[in-house]
Formats: structure tokens, sequence, C-alpha cells
């Protein structure tokens, strides 16, 4: 088993976490959350501690850390949540919100119109700064990830949609 399997898992006040039908859920102040369980892996809760414990089988002591991974990112989800800041540099680039709709204006020829996914929130509090913000943390990277797609930075001016802590390294542009 990894070594990272054999870590426990701390649960704060009021997390719960339930393994029924190959699936664990993880129930918290903010949302619930579940993860389907490979065959043979169980999980198990005593006073507050959680644990992941595989079949002898190699593949779930290989699959060990990664659900053990998993699930204390979904205790830390349910709890406190993720974050993703994201910034629009370049002349005319700004985001909106418009109900479920994340519209954006990233020098194409149209206007692109995002709709947010179920249990992510989208904020924009500077129509330059997009705060992307939920429980799961695949979620939350996703939905960075397909915003910065639209218009990702280019390396001649640094135009373009980035991560609020990403450092875009600038060419030279072609001399005479």
């Amino acid at each position: 088993m990894s070594r990272v399997a054999k870590n426990p898992i701390k649960l704060p006040a009021g997390v719960q976490v339930t393994s029924a039908g190959g699936v664990a859920t993880v129930k918290g102040a903010k949302s619930s959350l579940s993860l389907p369980l490979p065959a043979g892996m169980a999980v198990q809760v005593t006073d507050g501690v959680l644990s992941v414990t595989p079949e002898s089988i190699k593949a779930n002591k290989m699959l060990a850390g990664t659900m053990r991974a998993l699930l204390n990112n979904m205790v830390v989800g349910v709890t406190k949540g993720y974050e993703i800041k994201l910034q629009l540099v370049g002349v005319g680039y700004r985001a909106a919100m418009k109900g479920k709709i994340l519209d954006l204006q990233v020098g194409l020829s149209h206007p692109v119109n995002y709709p947010v996914p179920e249990g992510i929130s989208v904020e924009t509090p500077v129509p330059t700064e997009i705060i992307v913000k939920g429980a799961d943390k695949h979620l939350v990277g996703q939905v960075a990830a397909d915003i910065r797609s639209y218009r990702e930075p280019e390396p001649y001016k640094g135009k373009g949609v980035r991560y609020a802590n990403e450092k875009v390294t600038l060419k030279e542009a072609k001399k005479k």
C-alpha cells in the first residue's frame, strides 16, 4: 500500500462520510459530494478519522493513495471550498455574469457565452477579473481551464485570460 494511503484523514466537525453500494458520500456545511469506489476498496470512519483500506489485490493497493487524495479533496471542499482567480489582460477584454451565463468579450468577433455548470459559482467583481468557486476541486479547475481556453495568453503582448498567479514570459518581437 502506498505511503499516501496510510495517512488517515481527520474529519472536521460537521462532516459526515458514508460508504454504501460502492459509493463514498461526504456531506458538509457547503455541499455534498460523492465518489464511486473501485471494487475491493473500503472506506472506514472511526472516531472522526477516515481511512482507506484496499483488498490485497495489487491494482487496489496502487489505487489506494489516489482514493485517499480524492477523499481528502472532498473533505476540504465541503468545509472550505475551492477558488481560482482568472485575470483578463488586453484592451477591451471584459467579463460579466448574466444569470447563469458568463459573458466574455476577449477580442473575438463575437461575445463568448459560457454556461456555468451546477455546483459552481462564478463572480466578476471587476470586469477584468473572474473568480470561480465551488466544492468540487476537479470541477472548479475544469471550469477555470475551459474559460482560459477561449483566449490563452499569447507570448508577444501577453494578452488573454490567465490565472492570477501565472507568469507569462514574453518573447521579443522579430527584428528587421
